[in-house]
């Protein structure tokens, strides 16, 4: 029998409190987000996910398993700068990073579809459309490069003057903190040689993690600032959801996948990932208002593609996956996701309730 969703938070929260020291604010601040929508209660909760998703999807279970993101969701999707300094978009955070079969990732980018607000297509469609983008990530694997070859994409991560100036706001508005002696080291020691540290700060952000500490750290370098945030990892809610024993974090693996080009930023140290952010360090945002990023045919064939390179890698992953889908139903993601998004909005009724 499948415990309630309220007991299933607490025994989670009691979990993460073992794991790293818990922001309470943040977490009430969680719990009251998790009330907006369904959306917003789907992106707040992979640990109900993944404790439930195989009951949800009993036929999906024995797919191939592959080193997968797990928490996948259309705002998990952002840009970065690579090496080169080329605009990059792609999925840009693997805290969920767990081995698990394959089609749980596409289902749930595809129940958030049906759970956001802003779609400009049908459910069917939508599936049809990831799939589309899947396979062909499968087949021909590599990033997505904004400057070459999506360039169509960039209105989706455009980054205004206005935007500039909220992007600064808000970090001259974050409140002065003291992350411990190793935290700090580490965001010092990611800045560029000759930077100097202006004042270290704490930062409420993100859905699922929110209640984990996050530091940044605000320095001046040679004209101007930069900023670089300290986030605190612990090991996949896929395996909390199974009672696994915490395995090592999986985040850079899939960060700096075969088929990647990854951020020379971002890196894991000490329980914490690191990475540099920026006013033009952009993820596709739903929004509620009329600015949001609207989801299209396109939009989510890129998604599907993005989610396909990343589960090629490996020795024959990609034939193994394709000849599971060959096998599947034309209409098997669109069954899936339908059944997924309506156990969460179940969810989402008992807890606003």
């Amino acid at each position: 029998m499948t415990r309630s969703f309220p007991d299933d938070n607490a025994a989670y929260e009691t979990w993460l409190r073992t794991q790293c020291e818990v922001v309470d604010a943040d977490l009430d601040y969680k719990h009251e987000r998790m009330k907006r929508n369904a959306f917003v209660f789907l992106r707040a909760t992979y640990f109900r996910w993944a404790r439930c998703i195989g009951k949800i999807c009993p036929e999906l279970k024995n797919a191939p398993t592959v080193l997968s993101v797990g928490d996948t969701h259309v705002e998990n999707f952002g840009t970065w700068r690579d090496a080169e300094g080329r605009l990059v978009w792609g999925i840009n955070d693997f805290d969920e990073a767990a081995n698990i079969v394959y089609p749980f990732d596409l289902v749930r980018l595809a129940a958030s579809v049906r759970l956001s607000p802003k779609i400009a297509i049908t459910n069917r469609d939508s599936a049809a459309a990831i799939l589309d983008g899947y396979r062909a990530g499968l087949a021909h694997p590599r990033p997505i490069l904004l400057d070459e070859q999506e360039t169509w994409m960039r209105p989706f991560v455009a980054c205004t003057d206005d935007d500039r100036r909220k992007f600064w706001a808000e970090i001259d508005g974050y409140p002065g903190a003291e992350p411990p002696a190793q935290v700090a080291g580490g965001l010092a020691g990611s800045l560029p040689a000759g930077a100097s540290v202006l004042r270290f700060a704490s930062r409420t952000k993100g859905g699922g993690s929110l209640g984990r500490p996050r530091y940044v750290v605000i320095a001046a370098w040679r004209g101007g600032k930069v900023v670089r945030e300290a986030k605190a990892l612990v090991t996949s809610a896929w395996n909390w959801a199974r009672g696994l024993a915490a395995e090592d974090i999986r985040f850079i693996e899939l960060a700096n996948g075969k088929y990647r080009s990854p951020d020379p930023f971002l890196a894991v140290r000490n329980g914490y990932v690191l990475r540099r952010i920026a006013a033009d360090s952009r993820k596709v945002d739903l929004g509620a208002d009329e600015e949001g990023a609207e989801l299209t045919v396109r939009l989510l064939r890129a998604m599907g593609f993005d989610l396909g390179s990343i589960h090629a890698v490996g020795s024959g992953s990609a034939d193994r996956i394709r000849s599971d889908l060959d096998e599947r139903t034309e209409d098997w993601l669109h069954g899936a996701a339908k059944a997924a998004a309506a156990a969460v909005q179940q969810d989402y009724l008992e807890w606003t309730g």
